[in-house]
């Protein structure tokens, strides 16, 4: 990179905030992808405002240096891995929660601040953020980009469900503002839409109003062991048709099960008889503001999934609650410790995921590898570890898994994104002419291709 552009971008955002050479340190070069090999950036630059922001992205468009965003680095689809020849632009000092607004019931905030930064924040005004997508150390700025979800999307919804407005930086330099506080708009393109889940590579988003809930006084969680897959997935829409609204609705086989059991030092009091005739578990979240309607909720559900199959239901106290919903946040990183050799989170419709999790299990043993998992019953996103060695049967393997979920009317991926890992499977898989009008839309708001090029598609 010449040494005129850096000097100008020491210039934007202060020498002490931007980083090369041996000043980059190797978090900078990768997120947590385990197949996107680590590369490091010419420059790290740190902005402050949007004003900085803007004048990197200026500078960068006149140079043609291409401009990768990170906020914490903890995405799985390599998304947020640098160019070498480029500019990383982390959101490290923009970190604040700058207003919580409890009369409206939004907050604002910048892109930097984690999500256990905004919970702390949320929490003391009686109020939450319902998008917990497994990491609360994720940067906010970064759950919008690759739109995440996590288990409270069946009642809550996405986070593309729960952001109403951004302030964000087009590859010009210009920042514009989208949305609000408001839930209604109606006038024109939603461009707040068209950012969230562009994984980077439309605007670098500055600023993010979203929408926040009352917190439930009361909350309570039930496990119930299933011999059969088939049974856990019929228990789900009767869960849900009951009308007892649950935020949570997880499913975890049983290898899963025993891995986070294990590295996490569950004690769930399931005896070792029911734990071995048992494949897959179901875990479910109900809250309410009424203990009593509470109670008729736990007996309810747990009246449903034992006429369904269930070996038993156990309602968790809250320390044994916590701790097995914090084991199944960590379960990528139970697969990881594992030897997985990547890690995917196909989405489908949750009457599918009984026969699509067979196929892949079928096409894993042909591949002379296998798979586990768990995922979100309530909304068919289903997470799996992949275990197969050879790179070339591995990417086969992934080919065809991602074609079953398709065929099964899904996507590739629910939540995770496309990023840099998984674009050779979207390009080969998704309707041509969505990709094409995908390609001009991205070509209107970054006609020089400095944003991200590498991810989602080359």
């Amino acid at each position: 990179m010449d040494d005129a552009v850096v000097a100008r971008f020491a210039e934007i955002v202060g020498e002490s905030e931007l980083l090369t050479g041996g000043r980059i340190s190797e978090d900078y070069a990768r997120d947590e992808s385990l197949t996107c090999e680590p590369r490091k950036p010419a420059v790290v630059a740190k902005p402050a405002t949007a004003a900085e922001v803007s004048a990197l992205l200026t500078t960068a468009a006149g140079h043609g240096v291409p401009v990768t965003a990170r906020g914490s680095g903890s995405g799985l689809s390599g998304a947020a891995r640098p160019r070498e020849d480029g500019l990383l632009i982390s959101f490290e000092r923009m970190n604040a929660v700058l207003e919580v607004d409890a009369v409206n019931q939004v907050a604002v905030v910048q892109p930097g601040a984690t999500l256990a930064e905004l919970e702390q924040k949320t929490a003391a005004a009686g109020l939450a953020y319902t998008v917990y997508p497994g990491e609360l150390s994720a940067s906010v700025g970064g759950t919008v980009g690759t739109n995440a979800g996590g288990m409270r999307a069946v009642k809550y919804g996405v986070t593309r469900n729960n952001v109403l407005g951004l302030e964000a930086v087009l590859p010009t330099g210009e920042v514009i503002r989208t949305g609000g506080k408001t839930s209604k708009v109606s006038t024109g393109y939603d461009l707040t839409q068209l950012i969230i889940g562009s994984e980077g590579t439309l605007a670098l988003v500055t600023e993010v109003i979203v929408k926040l809930y009352p917190r439930p006084a009361h909350s309570a969680t039930l496990l119930a062991p299933f011999p059969d897959l088939d049974n856990v997935m019929a228990a789900v829409p009767r869960i849900i048709s009951s009308g007892v609204a649950p935020d949570i609705l997880e499913y975890i086989d049983n290898l899963t099960m025993a891995a986070i059991s294990h590295n996490e030092k569950l004690e769930l009091g399931v005896s070792d008889e029911v734990r071995d005739a048992t494949q897959a578990y179901l875990v479910v979240g109900l809250e309410n503001r009424d203990r009593d309607r509470l109670d008729g909720d736990m007996l309810r559900t747990a009246e449903v999934m034992s006429e369904l199959g269930a070996s038993d239901v156990y309602v968790l106290d809250g320390g044994g609650a916590r701790k097995l919903i914090e084991a199944r946040e960590k379960a990528f990183w139970a697969a990881k410790a594992a030897g997985a050799d990547d890690v995917i989170d196909v989405v489908v419709p949750r009457s599918e995921m009984p026969g699509f999790l067979a196929r892949a299990r079928e096409l894993a043993t042909a591949a002379e590898g296998g798979v586990v998992g768990c995922g979100h019953a309530g909304d068919g996103n289903v997470h799996l570890a992949i275990f197969c060695k050879d790179a070339a049967k591995r990417h086969k393997l992934l080919h065809d898994i991602f074609a079953a979920g398709i065929a099964a009317g899904g996507a590739i991926s629910g939540e995770h994104g496309i990023g840099q890992a998984k674009k050779d499977h979207f390009a080969a898989l998704e309707d041509p002419a969505k990709l094409a009008l995908l390609r001009r839309v991205k070509q209107a708001f970054d006609p020089r291709n400095i944003l991200n090029p590498g991810v989602l598609f080359d």
